[in-house]
């Protein structure tokens, strides 16, 4: 029997006090509050964690008299090689953030794994891949892996968030697979981080916040899914870049100054010169109407204006 609770799920959650369950020693972990509030909002019969750390999702069910099923690398499951054995009807998902936090051989001990599991969890662990592109191919997997699972009309719950490097944002939102039915976005705040005992300076933005991403796998077989893949596109070949994008990052490309017959050459043979016979002509006319960004250094020269 699920236990009276009165807290409505919203877009935004905030939990300052982080609540009972799980162990907060064990970094990373979510509070309670919020799979409890995941829990009166959809009232599964039961829910399963296949990362489970320390076990918040289980003490959460008991404590609201639901059944769970919770596994994690450190207690024999392997999330990449081990086999679902529920056909699962919810499941909350917190893989960690990339290499922010480690877990294995960190959190626990490597050794212990192995000598009573047979494993070296290092070998499996998300926390331990050494490059993003790795990353987001194993949490893919896993999390396609786990959708699979999910009985008709069942649910996910994925808890992620944005990892910040040199300058460079990398979202796990973005870049997760999106199977089936994308039902909501939460925007969760982040309380008692260690981050927020530090000073930034420049222009670096703090992150305070996670994401819930709220999936339903509505039909079998076929399931609909979105992927995000990153490529490279040359903007003279873009559809959305106009002749004046086009020049000007031919320039910059120059240092900033360049002779007519460069330009030329580096609009010649690209998707944008190809679509118009008079292209050469329309390099100049681009050149000449667009004071603003450009103007004549000397005879059949040219450059980007400078701007105060």
């Amino acid at each position: 029997m699920m236990e009276n609770h009165t807290r409505a799920l919203t877009t935004v959650v905030s939990y300052p006090e982080r609540g009972q369950g799980g162990n907060n020693r064990y970094r990373g972990n979510c509070s309670p509050k919020l799979i409890e509030d995941l829990i009166a909002h959809f009232k599964p019969q039961e829910i399963c964690d296949y990362m489970c750390g320390s076990n918040t999702t289980g003490d959460v069910a008991r404590t609201m008299g639901i059944v769970s099923h919770t596994y994690d690398l450190h207690s024999g499951f392997d999330l990449l090689h081990s086999e679902i054995p529920e056909r699962p009807e919810y499941i909350f998902w917190h893989p960690p953030y990339w290499d922010i936090i480690r877990y294995s051989d960190v959190m626990y001990r490597a050794s212990e794994v192995q000598q009573r599991y047979g494993y070296d969890p290092r070998l499996f662990d998300l926390s331990r891949i050494p490059t993003w592109d790795g990353f987001v191919q194993a949490m893919n997997y896993c999390m396609m892996k786990q959708f699979c699972a999910l009985e008709r009309g069942g649910r996910m719950a994925v808890l992620v968030g944005d990892i910040k490097k040199k300058g460079k944002l990398f979202s796990m939102l973005f870049e997760l697979a999106k199977p089936g039915v994308v039902e909501n976005v939460i925007i969760k705040a982040q309380h008692n981080c260690v981050s927020d005992r530090r000073t930034y300076g420049g222009r670096f933005i703090p992150i305070v916040h996670e994401y819930v991403l709220l999936l339903r796998k509505e039909t079998p077989l076929v399931i609909p899914f979105l992927m995000t893949y990153r490529v490279n596109s040359d903007i003279r070949d873009m559809p959305g870049a106009t002749w004046r994008d086009i020049i000007a990052d031919i320039l910059e490309d120059c240092n900033g100054r360049a002779p007519l017959e460069e330009i030329y050459r580096r609009v010649e043979g690209h998707k944008r010169a190809q679509s118009q016979q008079w292209w050469k002509e329309k390099v100049r006319q681009t050149l000449q109407i667009n004071p603003r960004t450009f103007e004549k250094a000397d005879r059949g020269i040219w450059c980007l204006v400078k701007h105060a």
